[in-house]
């Protein structure tokens, strides 16, 4: 992954996550939406985040399951 691509996937998750509380698979993918909107608008390709990511609803999913006082089982 580009330091672009890895250092705005930071950023943005950084910014948004904490204010979404959620394991519901719908929501997360309205996040993964934003998130990829958000890319675009600040120059961030899709592919560039792709490179290294499978899957970023997985990222999100696994983020929001593993902060601290979250949803996590």
């Amino acid at each position: 992954m580009s330091a672009r691509a890895l250092d705005f996937l930071d950023r943005w998750m950084a910014e948004h996550l904490p204010n979404a509380m959620t394991d519901d698979p719908a929501a997360i993918d309205d996040l993964v939406d934003q998130l990829m909107s958000s890319a675009r608008r600040e120059g961030v390709a899709p592919k560039e985040i792709y490179e290294e990511v499978d899957s970023v609803f997985e990222i999100v999913f696994e983020a929001m399951q593993h902060r601290e006082g979250g949803l996590g089982r």
